[in-house]
């Protein structure tokens, strides 16, 4: 089920369900050692305003699994990136998947 919002701002804090071309409940691949060879969905993109650092929370793991886990933007990757057990291509911080005619947001710091 979609939220509401897709902005949610509490203090510096900023969290958005929708970055670079991925929206809540979107499969995403992490590209880290173990959990690449787990499931992820994508949850939000944190921007902390104080201090400039940004993350993004997911969603799942092993088979059966429902953990929350946040990594550092330049490890998410789109779901096509996996091939095999590595991942080809950029990460979503570095090339946005974005469609077609969809307006890029501008965050403000």
């Amino acid at each position: 089920m979609a939220r509401d919002t897709t902005v949610t701002r509490r203090g510096q804090i900023v969290r958005t369900t929708v970055w670079h071309g991925v929206r809540f409940g979107d499969n995403v691949v992490v590209n880290a050692p173990k959990e690449l060879r787990q499931t992820w969905i994508f949850v939000a993109h944190v921007l902390n305003e104080a201090t400039g650092e940004e993350w993004v929370e997911v969603r799942g793991g092993r088979i059966g699994e429902s953990k929350g886990r946040s990594f550092r933007c330049e490890l998410i990757y789109p779901v096509g990136a996996k091939k095999g057990a590595r991942v080809v291509g950029l990460s979503l911080a570095t090339a946005p998947q974005l469609a077609l005619g969809e307006p890029v947001s501008r965050r403000s710091r």
